[in-house]
C-alpha cells in the first residue's frame, strides 16, 4: 500500500479551468508542506516558480498525464500557503483522473471560491479584491473586465481606505477633546471641524457616483420593448444588436414568447427582452405569450413602446396606461421611412419620444443614446469603480453617518460615534468589518477551483 506524504489536516485540491475539452487543464493545490505532495505525484522535489516539466502518476507508479509542474511555496502564493498547479492535458477524464489522485494523496475538494477565501484570510488579498477577482472571470463587457481589474488591483480599496483615514484623523481629535477637555484643539471649533466633514462627505458622494457606475457597468439593465403586433419590436432589437437576433417576418404575431438577448452600448449590458405584440386574442399559444410578457414589463428598468408612425394610434394610450409606474419610459414611433418623416429626438412634459425607422437605421443612434441617458451613464474609463449592491449600500449608510454627524457637532460624543459607525461601514467593503456568515455568501459565487 502506498505510504501517504505528511501534510497539513487541510490541503485543498480542485479542477481550476473550466469544464470541457481544451489544449490545457490545470488542477490546484493548496495547503501546507506541498513538497512530499509533490514527490508522490510526480516522483520529484519541485523547484520554486520554476515550470518542469513532470510525469503524473497514481498510486501504482502508473502514468496519468505527462504537463508541467508549478510549485510556489508560501507565502509567496496566491493563496498564501504552499500551492502546486499541475497542467495537464485539457481532457475531463485526464482532469478527474488528476484530481483525483490528489484526493487520494489527502486533499479534500475546494469549496467554491475556497481558494480566494484563504488569500483573503491570509492577507493577500481583501474583500473588495476577492470580489474583484470573480468579478473580472464573469464580466461580459471589455469595460466591465476593466474596471474589475482595477478593483482587483486595489483601486478600489485604495480610495476606500483614504476615506476612512479621513474619518481616523477627525476621530482622533475628537475623542482627545473628549479625554482632555481642558486643552485647546483648535480643530474641533465648529469652524474647523465642519469643512472636515464636508470633505468627507463630498469624497464619499464622488465614490458611491462612481461606484454606482460600475454597478451599472457589472449588471447592466433590463429593457423591455413593448407594443402592438407587428410594430417592429423584433426588428429594432436586431438595428440594437446590430445583426439578425430575431425572426422578422410581415405577419402580425410572429413574436410567440419573449426573446431575451444582451447587447453593449459603451462597454453597457443591456438586457433587452423582445415581446409579443400586445393585444386580445383567442390564440392560446399566443395569449400564453402576451402573459410572460406582463411578467417582464414588471421586472423591467425600461420600458421601450413602439408605435407606428405609419398606422393610426388607436389603442396606444390604453397601453401606455396599463404601464407600470415608476419605471423609466422611451417612447419610439417606429417606420419613419413609410410617411417620410426625419429621425429625431423630442421631450415633453418629461416623456421622450424618439422617432426611428427600424427597417433602415435611421435615428437608432439616437435611440441608443437615449438608454444611456435614462441608464443614468456617465462615467468614463479609469474613473469607474465596479461595484456591487452591497458596496453600494455600506457607501449609503456611510455617506448617512456623515451627514447626521454634521447635525451632531454640538454633542461630540454622538459626532464621535457617527464617525465611528461611518469608519465600520466603509471597513465591510474591505472586511475590515464583517460577519462570517457575510463572507461565507460572497465566497460561495465563486466557481470552484478560484
Amino acid at each position: 500500500m502506498e505510504r501517504l506524504p505528511p501534510r497539513a489536516p487541510d490541503t485543498i485540491a480542485a479542477v481550476a479551468t473550466a469544464p470541457g475539452r481544451g489544449g490545457i487543464g490545470v488542477v490546484r493545490v493548496s495547503g501546507s508542506g506541498l513538497l512530499g505532495f509533490a514527490q508522490a505525484l510526480c516522483g520529484r522535489q519541485p523547484q520554486p516558480r520554476l515550470a518542469q516539466f513532470s510525469r503524473f502518476v497514481d498510486g501504482e507508479g502508473r502514468p496519468i498525464d505527462e504537463g508541467i509542474l508549478l510549485y510556489f511555496p508560501a507565502p509567496a502564493s496566491f493563496t498564501g500557503e504552499d500551492v502546486l498547479e499541475l497542467q495537464g492535458h485539457g481532457g475531463p477524464v485526464v482532469m478527474q483522473l488528476l484530481l483525483e489522485r490528489c484526493l487520494g494523496l489527502g486533499a479534500r475538494l475546494a469549496e467554491p471560491g475556497e481558494f480566494t477565501r484563504r488569500a483573503f484570510l491570509n492577507g493577500k488579498l481583501d474583500l473588495a479584491q476577492a470580489e474583484g477577482v470573480a468579478d473580472l472571470i464573469e464580466a461580459s463587457t471589455a469595460a466591465a473586465a476593466r474596471s474589475a481589474v482595477r478593483s482587483l488591483s486595489g483601486r478600489f480599496s485604495e480610495e476606500v481606505h483614504r476615506i476612512v483615514d479621513r474619518l481616523v484623523d477627525l476621530r482622533m481629535l475628537v475623542e482627545a477633546t473628549l479625554d482632555f477637555p481642558e486643552e485647546e484643539i483648535e480643530f474641533l471649533e465648529r469652524a474647523r471641524a465642519m469643512p472636515r466633514l464636508e470633505g468627507i462627505r463630498g469624497e464619499l458622494e464622488a465614490l458611491l457616483d462612481r461606484a454606482g457606475q460600475g454597478a451599472l457597468l457589472r449588471s447592466g439593465l433590463n429593457v423591455v420593448l413593448v407594443g402592438a403586433p407587428n410594430v417592429g419590436k423584433s426588428s429594432l432589437l436586431n438595428q440594437l444588436a446590430g445583426e439578425e437576433r430575431a425572426i422578422v417576418t410581415d405577419i402580425a404575431g410572429t413574436t410567440r414568447d419573449a426573446l431575451r438577448e444582451t447587447i453593449q452600448i459603451e462597454g453597457i449590458p443591456l438586457h433587452v427582452i423582445d415581446t409579443a405584440g400586445l393585444r386580445d386574442t383567442a390564440d392560446t399559444v399566443e395569449r400564453l405569450g402576451i402573459e410572460r410578457t406582463w411578467r417582464e414589463i414588471e421586472r423591467a428598468d425600461v420600458i421601450v413602446r413602439l408605435v407606428d408612425a405609419s398606422v393610426s394610434a388607436t389603442g396606444d394610450d390604453e397601453l401606455a396606461g396599463r404601464l407600470p409606474g415608476g419605471v423609466e419610459r422611451i417612447t419610439v414611433v417606429n417606420k419613419i421611412d413609410l410617411v417620410s418623416a426625419a429621425a429625431g429626438r423630442e421631450e415633453q412634459a418629461g416623456q421622450v419620444t424618439v422617432r426611428v425607422s427600424a427597417r433602415t437605421g435611421e435615428g437608432v443612434d439616437l435611440l441608443r443614446a437615449e438608454l444611456l441617458r435614462v441608464a443614468g451613464w456617465h462615467a468614463h474609463g479609469e474613473d469607474v469603480v465596479l461595484a456591487r449592491e452591497r458596496h453600494l449600500q455600506a457607501l449609503r449608510m456611510a455617506l448617512g453617518h456623515v451627514c447626521a454627524a454634521g447635525e451632531q457637532l454640538a454633542a461630540l460624543e454622538l459626532f464621535a460615534e457617527e464617525l465611528r459607525l461611518a469608519q465600520e461601514r466603509l471597513g465591510e467593503i474591505t472586511g475590515e468589518f464583517g460577519a462570517d456568515d457575510l463572507l461565507g455568501e460572497i465566497f460561495s459565487r465563486f466557481c470552484i477551483g478560484k
